[in-house]
């Protein structure tokens, strides 16, 4: 909105100022300020009001006591992270882009069946109640289609030459431009990354740090790819427009720093479904974008530990073989049954996923 208002104004003496919309760091600067003054002002009325209505934490068994302290916290708190960060980027996006509207429809896509899903447990008074995971996977598995077919169509903001081009960390060069093996990929990607911060969100803090480290890198990675000096100098895509990705990253960190205010030990509110498959859609649509898809075993090796520990414990080890392949999954489980503290388990993953953010940055310059 702001984008427009200065392209209208800007020429009059008087709007001169406006001028500075035109700029993705002045919009990436107002979505930050405006998404964590936004949710510092609203997380604690948003508590209150799950409160008042009984929207709390359903514990489940999983083996750590530390996790029936916990019952009686407010739940879906992800509602204030969506409508903020969405509420920022229509103030500070240029919505005339491709990039900006692809990512918040997976946003809210991804959010709003967190939402039902988080319904479902608090009316059942079960955290195992919510909705059945086929349905969760038929629901995201339509986005993801929808996402494929934009992509491959005339309307998608990546340009076609690049459009199912696979690229990987420190190779110049694309290694696939094939769309019956790339578009498959990409719907089995969006599927598992979104989903992979659900299954890390389990401890105060745990998973919206680690989700700001991670955006905050794909917001570097989309301004420049979308300014051509700097794709052309770090022998990256030029991808037009892709600069958006970053003023939609600053909103997000914005609201993630707010958020954990009252998220860190011991937490006021918890996310939820909403908040976690919210960041976990999120994060799929923009790595999709940025051509960064196998990037993200790196900026997202947190995420992709604490998937990869449950899933092989829960399909491979229980379903399959019948006993635990390991004492605790997912990972964060794991470390607290074996003793180690909430609170030093959460730091160190933090540190871990700090590490990784660095290293995923450094792909920049050695290729």
């Amino acid at each position: 909105m702001i984008f427009w208002i200065g392209k209208l104004l800007a020429p009059f003496h008087a709007f001169s100022f406006l001028r500075l919309a035109e700029y993705l760091s002045s919009r990436s600067i107002g979505a930050a300020l405006t998404a964590v003054l936004l949710t510092l002002w609203l997380t604690p009325k948003v508590i209150w009001w799950l409160q008042r209505r009984a929207f709390v934490d359903q514990v489940r068994e999983t083996g750590i006591p530390s996790a029936f302290d916990k019952a009686g916290t407010p739940v879906m708190g992800g509602v204030v992270l969506v409508g903020v960060v969405a509420f920022s980027c229509l103030l500070w996006c240029n919505l005339g882009s491709g990039f900006s509207l692809l990512v918040l429809f997976g946003m809210v896509w991804f959010g709003a069946i967190g939402f039902v899903d988080d319904r479902a447990k608090m009316m059942a008074k079960s955290g195992d109640k919510g909705m059945s995971e086929p349905k969760k996977l038929l629901l995201q598995g339509a986005f993801a289609a929808v996402l494929v077919a934009v992509l491959a169509s005339p309307l998608s903001p990546v340009p076609a030459h690049e459009a199912s081009q696979l690229y990987l960390p420190f190779l110049k060069s694309s290694v696939l431009d094939n769309p019956w093996i790339y578009f498959p990929f990409v719907f089995v990607f969006v599927l598992l990354v979104g989903n992979s911060v659900n299954i890390t969100d389990g401890m105060d803090g745990l998973a919206i740090v680690p989700s700001v480290f991670a955006i905050s890198v794909l917001g570097v990675f989309g301004y420049l790819l979308g300014n051509a000096i700097w794709s052309r100098y770090l022998f990256y895509p030029l991808l037009p427009g892709a600069g958006e990705l970053a003023v939609f990253a600053s909103a997000f960190a914005g609201a993630g720093i707010g958020f954990l205010w009252f998220n860190a030990y011991p937490a006021q509110i918890f996310m939820g479904d909403t908040g976690s498959l919210s960041i976990g859609g999120s994060l799929a649509v923009a790595s999709v974008l940025l051509k960064q898809e196998a990037l993200f075993v790196i900026l997202g090796g947190l995420f992709v530990a604490e998937a990869f520990s449950s899933q092989v414990q829960d399909k491979i080890g229980i379903k399959l073989l019948g006993r635990r392949l390991f004492a605790r999954a997912p990972l964060h489980h794991a470390m607290a049954y074996n003793g180690l503290a909430e609170t030093k388990v959460v730091v160190r993953l933090w540190i871990v996923a700090g590490i990784l953010a660095l290293a995923a940055l450094a792909t920049l310059k050695l290729r």
